[in-house]
């Protein structure tokens, strides 16, 4: 079993995994739940605790595509010279269908051509890198294990040091609404940084480490330990705007915001998504629902796996789901639909993301320690999917 160790310039590669998979296991059926504490569990039935809200049934569909061999599908390519380790985040640029970020465990941050199928440009860091994100189609800022943010110049082949936490950076988004960079800790703090003048604009304390946060439009949705959830006005930082605790029993893995504003989904380690809404009126609220997602039955015994990624597209308010059982799967979360699943890649779905009008998906395949008996872990990859309206458009 990998065993937990202190975050520092000192933790090499994958040793220090074990940091970002801590929970609990489920305890509502009986199943073996995969990943957050690095072993298999078991616990007995019990149907009668079993709802959280809504929940959606995962009925086949009609137009659903399974492919389950590598190889037959000729919408979708491996890139070249993908990270030497494990794959923290995959993000497109703003306006580019061509270039792809990429941060990996191995310590650097690689910028990708998808089109051309290239490897452009690289830089590193003195420790894993956990997060990453564009600021435009050149500029791209970045942290990790090494407590450090970077601004990197593409186009000067540059970087700048925009300063540092007190513990590890897990997340790095850029708010263009408000023109600001916003990182998130294992400090159990968030700073918004001015990449014009290179500083920190202010350090807005957390109930706990940040796990996870996402921008919509000038609001920051933060998911830290505890299964809180904190909802912040980036115009305005002097107080959380909104405090609420997770519909999801278990640890919260991964926020993404509904482009057109209205709400998130989040993702837990326990095999759930929770869709919810920012407006906090009961009408509104009445809308807001769980369902239960990559799970597979083995032997007669159910495996529940950690959801790590979710993405949205950006004009039809879809989104895709990434687990580590290994498959992807396309929501419409408003008419509580899935939409499909593609072909069960060769390991853990680390992270997701679509480009700008929706017509590429990058999926990152790297396997995440989730089960301890694995001892050769599956080389890392990251697909480009081309995906069509039928995968992806409400019906």
């Amino acid at each position: 079993m990998i065993s937990v160790i202190k975050s520092g310039p000192s933790i090499k590669h994958r040793d220090c995994k074990a940091l970002v998979l801590l929970g609990f296991p489920a305890k509502n059926k009986v199943c073996k739940l995969i990943g957050p504490q690095l072993s298999l569990h078991k616990r007995l039935e019990d149907k009668h605790q079993d709802d959280e809200s809504t929940i959606l049934p995962l009925l086949p569909d009609p137009c659903e595509k399974v492919i389950s061999i590598m190889g037959e599908s000729p919408n979708e390519f491996k890139l070249n010279n993908p990270p030497e380790d494990g794959i923290s985040a995959v993000k497109f640029g703003p306006n580019s269908a061509n270039f792809l970020l990429a941060s990996s465990w191995d310590g650097t941050v690689r910028l990708y051509d998808v089109v051309s199928n290239n490897l452009r440009m690289k830089y590193s860091h003195a420790g894993p890198v956990l997060d990453a994100c564009f600021q435009d189609n050149v500029h791209a800022y970045s942290g990790g294990v090494d407590n450090i943010l970077k601004m990197f110049d593409f186009n000067a082949n540059s970087e700048t040091i925009l300063g540092t936490h007190d513990d590890a950076i897990r997340c790095v988004e850029y708010c263009a609404d408000v023109n600001v960079v916003v990182t998130g800790s294992w400090d159990s703090t968030v700073k918004l940084w001015d990449h014009r003048t290179g500083a920190s604009t202010g350090s807005y304390s957390q109930p706990d480490k940040v796990y996870t946060l996402a921008v919509c439009g000038n609001r920051l949705i933060v998911g830290t330990a505890g299964r809180r959830v904190l909802v912040w006005d980036l115009r305005n930082m002097g107080y959380v705007q909104q405090r609420r605790e997770s519909s999801l029993k278990y640890q919260t893995r991964c926020i993404r915001s509904f482009p057109n504003k209205q709400g998130y989904v989040l993702s837990s380690i326990e095999g759930r998504v929770a869709v919810e809404y920012l407006d906090p009126s009961p009408e509104v609220q009445k809308k807001k629902y769980a369902f239960k997602c990559h799970r597979l039955k083995e032997n007669g015994t159910e495996c529940i796996y950690p959801v790590n990624a979710i993405a949205f597209h950006s004009e039809y308010n879809t989104f895709a789901s990434g687990g580590s059982d290994g498959f992807v799967n396309i929501w419409d979360g408003f008419n509580k639909k899935r939409l499909c699943q593609f072909h069960r890649y060769p390991t853990s779905i680390a992270s997701l993301s679509f480009n700008y009008d929706g017509n590429v998906l990058a999926i990152a395949s790297s396997y995440m320690f989730e089960n301890e008996n694995q001892v050769e872990p599956t080389e890392d990859a990251i697909y480009i999917r081309h995906v069509s309206n039928q995968e992806t458009k409400p019906k």
